[in-house]
């Protein structure tokens, strides 16, 4: 996602699922693993009572819509709003997912009141957005959150050197600028997040799925293929 006024991805955004699936062949899974692991993840940091609240959601840069069906699962009771800069992705995500609602993101900001969101979830987003621009939109994440709000930002590991081919290899990556840990880190301090957090996710591919249950334990170790920063409003 690039906040521009031609929107880098309305040219893949009808080959988008196809070439995500092929840039994730090596993991042995289907791209909807990984947005349902994401959102797993969410909802594991928030807690079973807050996942049954009528939470207002934003999918920041959702793009065609991969992560919102597992979002309305997770959160049954919960209100999804998908934004993104593209205007053809937007078009097939209001198609495919008619319970929640899209919206257009404009040059100057997001198309929502302040303090009127609950969770904001960025997933792998931020390295389309140009550095210079990165502490604007976080800001503006921090905006729209409710005092107290959760925000998640996930992002690909640049220290991992399976994800630095998949995204040098990767055309929806074309124009992809990886953040390390500590700027991503820097970015929710200098909005004004408190309570953050770092961790390490997606260690093995599809073919040692049985280790996945220790995950959770290597979430320190810069590993995986990506990581996750939570933040506090």
């Amino acid at each position: 996602m690039n906040p521009t006024p031609e929107p880098h991805f309305d040219r893949y955004a009808r080959s988008y699922r196809d070439l995500h699936r092929d840039s994730v062949r090596l993991s042995g899974e289907e791209p909807e693993y990984f947005a349902a692991y994401k959102v797993d993840h969410i909802a594991d940091q928030l807690g079973p009572d807050m996942a049954r609240q009528a939470l207002d959601i934003l999918d920041f840069g959702c793009g065609v819509g991969t992560s919102i069906p597992h979002l309305l699962s997770a959160f049954p009771q919960g209100r999804v709003h998908g934004l993104d800069v593209s205007g053809e992705s937007i078009e097939q995500a209001s198609a495919a997912h008619p319970n929640a609602t899209f919206g257009l993101i404009g040059e100057t900001g997001l198309p929502l009141p302040d303090h009127s969101i609950d969770v904001v979830m960025a997933a792998c987003v931020y390295h389309h957005i140009a550095p210079a621009e990165r502490e604007r939109w976080t800001r503006e994440l921090h905006r729209v959150l409710k005092p107290g709000g959760h925000c998640f930002i996930f992002e690909h590991n640049p220290l991992n050197p399976v994800t630095r081919r998949v995204v040098k290899d990767c055309p929806f990556d074309d124009d992809a600028i990886l953040l390390p840990r500590r700027e991503t880190l820097d970015l929710f301090e200098q909005s004004g997040f408190s309570h953050r957090r770092l961790s390490y996710i997606v260690f093995f591919p599809k073919a040692l799925a049985f280790l996945r249950p220790l995950e959770r334990l290597m979430s320190k170790l810069p590993l995986g293929a990506q990581y996750v920063v939570h933040g506090r409003a």
